[in-house]
């Protein structure tokens, strides 16, 4: 039985990669690409470089692969999850979670030309499917990476997705704040196309749901068990 390639995608702050996380439990011989990590870090490693490098502007004409390579951004895979290395050093994901960074990442992947790190990132997919069964979140997938066995969409209403934002910051912003910066975002991806659905995505509402580990039984439930079986 061949490797599969689930894709997962979703409205802001429904949830995604805390889903993916723990559909690691149950998707055996599985890992974990989380393609949103890339544009983090790269958003990332700009404000690190913004006091040794004579121009951020030019620094900020690069595509996001030359960027990668200019920055000395690194993926890897460790204990099941991606992980980011910027010169050399292991970033904090904490660092990289700040809503100035987030709508930073959804303005980068808006207006970049994306089609090395498409490509870059199809490379990645394809090598690490022929060892483990993926579990893969970015933006695009469809772009990305056709041949994935499964597309998923993860919804939820507004409030619920303020309140879910609003308790992963733990009070750093108050919650009209964390509210304003999702609309902000969702707007960037609606014009972005980055919520457009294909004939291979399955949408899931999680509004209501207990939580992400039950989210993911749900989706694991209905959708990847059968594909395991197959």
């Amino acid at each position: 039985m061949s490797n599969i390639v689930i894709g997962i995608e979703g409205m802001v702050g429904a949830g995604k990669t805390s889903i993916c996380d723990e559909l690691l439990n149950l998707i055996p011989n599985s890992i974990f690409v989380d393609g949103s990590k890339i544009y983090r870090a790269l958003i990332e490693a700009l404000h690190m470089a913004k006091d040794n490098i004579n121009s951020l502007e030019q620094m900020a004409m690069l595509t996001p692969f030359d960027l990668l390579k200019k920055l000395q951004v690194e993926f890897k895979i460790e204990d099941k999850k991606t992980v980011i290395y910027i010169a050399g050093k292991k970033v904090n994901e904490e660092a990289m979670k700040s809503m100035q960074n987030s709508i930073g990442v959804s303005k980068m992947a808006n207006q970049a030309d994306n089609s090395k790190l498409f490509a870059f990132a199809h490379q990645i997919i394809q090598e690490y499917s022929k060892k483990f069964n993926i579990i893969v979140s970015a933006r695009d997938l469809v772009k990305i990476y056709p041949e994935m066995d499964l597309h998923i969409f993860i919804t939820a209403s507004l409030e619920e997705r303020v309140q879910r934002r609003y308790n992963q910051l733990k009070g750093e912003y108050t919650i009209d704040e964390v509210r304003n910066s999702i609309i902000q975002r969702d707007i960037l991806h609606e014009k972005s196309g980055f919520n457009e659905t294909f004939d291979k995505t399955v949408k899931v509402d999680v509004t209501g749901d207990s939580s992400a580990k039950e989210s993911a039984k749900k989706i694991f439930d209905k959708y990847i068990s059968k594909l395991l079986n197959d």
